[in-house]
């Protein structure tokens, strides 16, 4: 296995205040308790992951600019309310053609109408929603089955 990572997982804006941000909506698991949850998972799936969290935009749309030249064969990806909003991340993770599924902890449709439109789901191999932490360990094992043919 190649020590560049693979699979790599971003998180949108204001993930890094779960665990205390409404946790009635999106639980009580911290960001660094769902990022250990998702680096076990890759682990036991014999996959290198690299996981990000930024509340800028620009800040994740260059990391999705980089990962073509990192060899990353699947993104995870939590825009938080950039899914709603941002067509500039959109442009980014089309330009760069990894296949990637979008995850959101909470059920988006059961939710305020402006939740409900995504500017990233017509392009994701996969939407999962209201799975809480779980959505990410879901999409890790998509991941992997879609990556295997690949791998060295």
């Amino acid at each position: 296995m190649s020590l560049s990572p693979r699979i790599w997982v971003l998180h949108g804006p204001n993930l890094n205040r779960l665990g205390t941000r409404e946790p009635e909506i999106y639980g009580s698991a911290t960001l660094n308790q769902i990022n250990q949850m998702i680096e076990e998972k890759a682990k036991a799936l014999d996959l290198a992951i690299d996981c990000f969290q930024s509340n800028h935009e620009g800040a994740l749309i260059e990391r999705i600019h980089q990962a073509e030249q990192s060899a990353v064969k699947f993104i995870v990806i939590n825009p938080a309310a950039f899914t709603h909003t941002s067509v500039a991340l959109r442009d980014a993770i089309a330009s760069v053609a990894i296949p990637f599924v979008e995850v959101h902890l909470s059920n988006v449709h059961r939710r305020e109408a402006f939740r409900h439109h995504s500017y990233f789901s017509d392009l994701a191999e996969a939407v999962i929603c209201g799975l809480g932490p779980q959505g990410y360990l879901a999409a890790i094992e998509f991941a992997a089955r879609r990556i295997a043919p690949h791998r060295g």
